[in-house]
């Protein structure tokens, strides 16, 4: 937990208790199904949970905000921004069931009423949603194209509705390839972090 707290230190004594239960709980989901890299599992605090924390460090979501984790795998970032924004309703949506069966599993265990996980596809999906996030999906196109037409067009944040993907490496291809319309800012993970692992790893949001 300490490096949870180092950079979210107001956080409740629930929150704090519901992450603090994250790494038993994958590790023994792990256990059964491949929802983390083995060798990545013990770091899953930094790894996972502190990274999926970014986008709570550009946004503050607000309680009648509808936000879809989109290719949510395991559950991130959907599981810590549930925990961190227990009033914003979170769909958590992944194309594979058994990774939908961990997410509900995990969910349950901590007791965030504010997650639906379902097993689907966004194409397939009819929700409008204030936001989309998600993290380490596919190119921002293809995450585009799948998903801008559910964000509503009316916003009731400080910022536009739209995209948040969490992505590493070089990304100026993938902006450049988005349809012109769309307005897209790029901000270093190093900016929030300052761990040897969040060099070239950068929060993207498309509008």
């Amino acid at each position: 937990m300490e490096v949870i707290n180092k950079y979210f230190p107001r956080l409740t004594e629930n929150q704090r208790s519901q992450f603090a239960q994250l790494p038993d709980l994958y590790a023994d989901w792990n256990s059964k199904i491949n929802v983390i890299s083995r060798k990545d599992i013990s770091e899953i605090m930094t790894h996972h949970v502190l990274h999926s924390l970014a986008i709570a460090k550009y946004i503050q979501f607000k309680p009648e905000a509808k936000v879809l984790d989109l290719g949510t795998g395991g559950g991130f970032p959907g599981i810590p921004l549930a925990i961190f924004f227990p009033e914003t309703q979170f769909i958590l949506m992944d194309g594979t069931g058994k990774k939908i069966q961990v997410v509900q599993a995990v969910a349950d265990a901590l007791g965030l009423d504010n997650v639906t996980a379902i097993h689907g596809r966004a194409e397939e999906s009819k929700s409008k949603v204030d936001f989309v996030v998600s993290r380490a999906v596919a190119p921002l196109g293809q995450l585009a194209e799948w998903c801008m037409h559910l964000i509503k067009k009316e916003s009731v944040h400080a910022v536009p509705n739209g995209m948040f993907a969490l992505k590493g490496g070089q990304l100026n291809g993938e902006i450049k390839d988005l349809p012109r319309h769309l307005i897209t800012e790029k901000h270093p993970l190093s900016n929030y972090f300052k761990e040897a692992y969040f060099e070239e790893k950068y929060l993207l949001f498309v509008q």
